[in-house]
């Protein structure tokens, strides 16, 4: 039954459950008012027993003072005496005379109802009492009993509920009752206050479903509306994170941040790939101009030479091609705690071999402290091994490639420096330098180069500047995480 209940619940949307809820509380109310009614009939019900109880006690103490009425001395004339007895006695002291009058006008109970009938002579009081359609009630007391009264048989305009005690005392048959009183107006008002909260729950909850599944509407279409824009590259439009639909502020939120990191990043790779195109042009027209050079001279030396400066060229941008496949990875994607100091430390010991081969030596600086930042480990290590790679190749006999890990105002840097030819000092302040993998100075990047480490510290939201380390260069990336 619970998992039915649970299935259940998981198939209804927030609007059907809250309508749910309000039935529910207008059934709760509509059966409490059920009860309550019930309540307080039998609490008038055990009244009008009661008084009927005094009743019966006083008129059979009255007719025991009165004659012992045994059934072989009742005659016709003790017969009429209980009659005229009986109608003395309901206007008696202590009887209200005109509350049979008063019940038939008003509705109200609490008139006292009776009936004599002995073995011999016409019975007295409301014969009814005894022919009407009864109900017995043993929680109120032995020989209790509900008597329904049509309309006519006691008021002339409406049907009455009474509450009587049937017994035999002797050979007389007594009913002796009480009218019982209706639920009153002070139920009435009640009955009329639960019935409009009632109907205020159910109008309200219905309303507030009706609201609400317009809020929610009214907020995924916006999320929608955003994420359609998104999908044909229109990243202007946001859902509204506030104002619409509390509930749904989280799921706004986050639409809205990953859709700002996706026009980040979408960014990013634009600029990138116009970046690579730009620079893949000077490889692929240097190769042109070679092969096509290569095809007309009959210099068997000029041609061999031609041929190894063309294969050069295609290997660089099999290079290239390989660096610019690492930046749209499913890998560049992932970001981890990086220790810049541990990859300083870990290029410096790849390309030692290469540097001792050439002359040349590698020296790291590191702090007594880690030096990390949160980025994707394979995308800085090919980065810091490109500029490792160009400062160990322009290295002279002799130098020494710095590559140092440290923090600049609490923020972590890495850089790699070498004493090459360096750059033209004319182009430092290039910007197109820093994106860019062409000559300057005599001086030809591997690869990408530049290029490839710009993109590389643009996604990790770094800076890269390019210094005169006189004599050579020195690239700085410095990183604000």
């Amino acid at each position: 039954m619970i998992r039915l209940l649970r299935d259940w619940l998981a198939r209804r949307t927030s609007t059907q459950l809250a309508s749910a809820l309000a039935v529910l509380a207008a059934l709760a109310l509509t059966g409490s008012l059920v009860l309550t009614g019930q309540a307080v009939r039998m609490d008038q019900r055990q009244q009008a027993a009661l008084s009927a109880l005094d009743d019966y006690a006083a008129m059979v103490s009255k007719l025991g003072v009165e004659t012992d009425f045994n059934p072989s001395e009742l005659t016709a004339g003790d017969a009429a005496y209980l009659s005229a007895w009986l109608g003395a006695f309901q206007s008696g002291p202590g009887r209200d005379a005109g509350s049979l009058e008063e019940t038939c006008r008003t509705g109200r109970g609490g008139a006292g109802v009776r009936y004599i009938r002995a073995s011999v002579g016409k019975p007295a009081g409301l014969a009814a009492l005894e022919t009407a359609p009864r109900e017995r009630l043993p929680r109120l007391g032995d020989n209790v009993w509900r008597v329904k009264l049509a309309r006519g048989e006691l008021c002339p305009g409406r049907t009455v509920e009474a509450v009587v005690v049937r017994r035999t005392v002797g050979s007389l048959n007594i009913i002796v009752g009480r009218v019982v009183d209706p639920t009153g107006r002070a139920l009435g008002w009640a009955v009329l206050a639960v019935a409009l909260t009632g109907a205020v729950i159910l109008i309200s909850g219905l309303a507030a479903a009706a609201f609400a599944r317009r809020r929610l509407t009214l907020a995924i279409t916006g999320v929608s509306q955003a994420l359609d824009r998104a999908a044909v590259g229109d990243f202007s439009v946001r859902a509204p994170e506030v104002g619409v639909a509390p509930e749904l502020t989280e799921l706004t939120v986050q639409a809205n941040r990953t859709l700002d990191r996706l026009e980040e990043l979408l960014s990013w790779l634009r600029d990138s790939a116009d970046q690579l195109a730009h620079d893949f042009r000077t490889p692929l027209a240097r190769a042109t101009a070679r092969m096509e050079r290569l095809a007309e001279t009959g210099d068997p030396d000029e041609r061999s030479r031609l041929g190894l400066e063309a294969a050069h060229d295609l290997k660089a941008l099999s290079r290239a091609m390989n660096e610019a496949m690492a930046l749209r990875e499913g890998e560049a994607w992932l970001f981890e705690e990086v220790r810049l100091d541990d990859l300083a430390a870990s290029v410096a010991e790849l390309y030692e071999p290469l540097a001792e081969a050439r002359g040349a030596a590698i020296a790291v600086e590191t702090p007594d402290g880690p030096v990390a930042v949160l980025g994707v480990r394979s995308l800085l290590q090919r980065a810091a091994a490109n500029l490792a790679d160009n400062a160990v190749k322009f290295s002279p006999d002799g130098g020494t490639v710095t590559i140092r890990a440290f923090l600049i105002d609490g923020k972590p840097s890495l850089s790699v420096g070498d004493q090459g030819p360096g750059l033209d000092p004319r182009m430092l302040s290039d910007a197109a330098l820093r994106t860019a993998s062409a000559e300057a100075g005599g001086r030809e990047s591997h690869g990408l180069g530049l290029t490839f480490v710009a993109a590389v510290l643009r996604r990790h939201g770094a800076e890269m500047t390019i210094d005169d380390a006189a004599p050579g260069t020195i690239v700085t990336a410095q990183f604000s995480r």
